[in-house]
C-alpha cells in the first residue's frame, strides 16, 4: 500500500514524498511521483507512530470518578481507542505501586498487579502496542519483591522510581500541596495540612533502608535488561544518585538545576505534553517550554492526556533548533532509542509500519494511524 503526497517527517528533515508498506513493515520511500493505487495524504504530515513512554490514563479509565470502578476490559478498550486516535502506536501504561494504598485500592499491590495481568492478556487483541511502565514508590516496603515477580513474569517493560512524600520531588512546596489537597477534597486548609503532616510521618523511612532498596532494584533491572527511569528529580544530588544506579531517563525534573544535571550526567529527560501545551506545570514546577528552550528536554510524553502530544510538538517545533523534525523526534525517535525499541520510531525501510497522519492546520488532529501496517484509526479525511 502506497501513501503518497505526504509531508514526511524524518528525524533530520521534512520533505514531500511517498511511502509503501507491506507485511507490517515500511518497504520503500521515494520523493518521486508514484503510479497506481495509493492513498493521497493531501500534503498532511506523515510521521512515525508516536511513542508514549508515560501515560497515566489507564487509572482514569478504570476509575473515572472516585470509587466508581469500571470493568478492566471496558477500560482497556477505551484507552486503546483514545491512544490510536491521538496517533500513538506504542504506549507504556504507567501503573503505580504506592505506600499506604489499602488492599483493593488503586495503586495497591493487588489492584495494580491485576491491571498488569489484564493488560498483558489483552495485548494481542488491542489496536496498538501496549507495554507496562511500573512506577514504584521507593518508600513501598515490598517494592523489591514486586519488581522481581513482574520481571520474572515478563510483564514489565520499564521501571521508574518515585517518592511522593510531601516536601520534595513533585510536592516540594508543602503549602501549595496542602492547598491543592484542600481544594480536591473539599476540606479546610488546616485539615489538609494535618493530612500532609501525617503522610510525611507515615512514609518516612531510614535513609539506609531506601538506599538498599534502590540498589537491589537497580541490580535486578540491570540483570534483566529492563530500562529504568527516575521520577520528579528535584536536585543535582538526586540526579547524580539516580545516574549512579544506572537510570537512563529522568521523568519530569522539577527544577532548572535538576534538568541541567540530567544533561551533565547523560540522562535523557522526559516531560509532559500537557505542560508543554499549556506552557506551565499544573503543580508549579519546571515548564516544559522552559526546559526545551534551555536544551534540556528530550522526550515528550502524554502524561495524562494523549491528545496533547501533537499540538504540543507543533508548538515546540516553532523554537526547536531542528524545527518540526526535531520536535517530532521527541515522541518518536528519541523515546525509541531510550527504551531500546530498535524496530520503530523513524520513517525508514525495514522498520515497523507504525505511522500517523496529522493535520497541522487543525491543532495537529490525527486523521489516520497504522500499527504494524494495520489501520487502527481513521476519521474520514483521507480517501482509502
Amino acid at each position: 500500500m502506497w501513501l503518497m503526497n505526504a509531508t514526511l517527517v524524518g528525524p533530520d528533515r521534512v520533505y514531500t514524498g511517498a511511502l509503501r508498506m507491506a507485511d507490517g513493515r515500511i518497504e520503500e520511500i521515494t520523493e518521486e511521483p508514484v503510479d497506481g493505487a495509493a492513498i493521497d495524504c493531501q500534503g498532511l504530515l506523515l510521521t512515525p507512530g508516536l511513542i508514549d513512554m508515560h501515560g497515566d490514563m489507564i487509572e482514569q479509565e478504570l476509575e473515572p470518578r472516585a470509587q466508581v470502578h469500571f470493568p478492566t476490559e471496558v477500560a482497556l478498550n477505551a484507552l486503546d481507542l483514545r491512544l490510536a486516535a491521538a496517533g500513538v502506536t506504542t504506549a507504556y501504561a504507567a501503573v503505580s505501586f504506592t505506600a499506604g494504598a489499602g488492599k483493593g485500592q488503586r495503586r495497591s499491590f493487588d489492584h495494580t498487579s491485576d491491571v498488569i495481568r489484564a493488560l498483558d492478556a489483552a495485548r494481542a487483541r488491542l489496536r496498538i502496542d501496549h507495554r507496562v511502565h511500573a512506577r514504584f514508590d521507593i518508600t513501598f516496603q515490598d517494592a523489591l519483591a514486586v519488581v522481581e515477580a513482574l520481571i520474572e513474569d515478563g510483564t514489565v517493560d520499564l521501571v521508574s522510581l518515585m517518592d511522593h512524600t510531601p516536601g520534595q520531588g513533585q510536592y516540594r512546596d508543602i503549602e501549595r500541596y496542602a492547598a491543592q489537597l484542600a481544594y480536591m477534597r473539599g476540606i479546610a486548609q488546616d485539615e489538609a495540612e494535618q493530612l500532609v503532616a501525617e503522610k510525611i510521618a507515615d512514609r518516612t523511612q531510614p535513609a539506609e533502608v531506601i538506599a538498599t532498596t534502590l540498589q537491589e532494584i537497580a541490580a535486578l533491572c540491570a540483570r534483566s535488561g529492563v530500562p529504568m527511569a527516575s521520577h520528579d528529580d528535584d536536585t543535582p544530588e538526586k540526579v547524580a544518585l539516580m545516574a549512579g544506579l544506572g537510570v537512563r531517563i529522568s521523568e519530569f525534573p522539577v527544577s532548572d538545576e535538576a534538568a541541567a544535571a540530567c544533561r551533565a550526567h547523560g540522562l535523557v529527560t522526559a516531560m509532559g505534553a500537557p505542560n508543554a501545551l499549556r506552557g506551565q506545570s499544573y503543580s508549579g514546577n519546571l515548564s516544559a517550554r522552559q526546559a526545551h528552550a534551555a536544551g534540556h528536554l528530550d522526550i515528550l510524553a502524554a502524561d495524562y492526556h494523549p491528545a496533547a502530544l501533537m499540538p504540543a510538538l507543533l508548538i515546540l517545533a516553532e523554537t526547536d533548533p531542528r524545527g518540526l523534525a526535531g520536535a517530532v523526534a521527541m515522541a518518536t525517535d528519541t523515546p525509541a532509542r531510550a527504551l531500546g525499541l530498535a524496530d520503530r520510531g523513524r520513517i525508514e525501510p525495514g522498520l515497523r509500519a507504525d505511522l500517523a497522519v496529522f493535520d497541522p492546520e487543525s491543532s495537529g488532529r490525527c486523521v489516520a494511524a497504522w500499527s504494524a501496517g494495520r489501520l487502527v484509526h481513521f476519521d474520514g479525511t483521507l480517501r482509502l
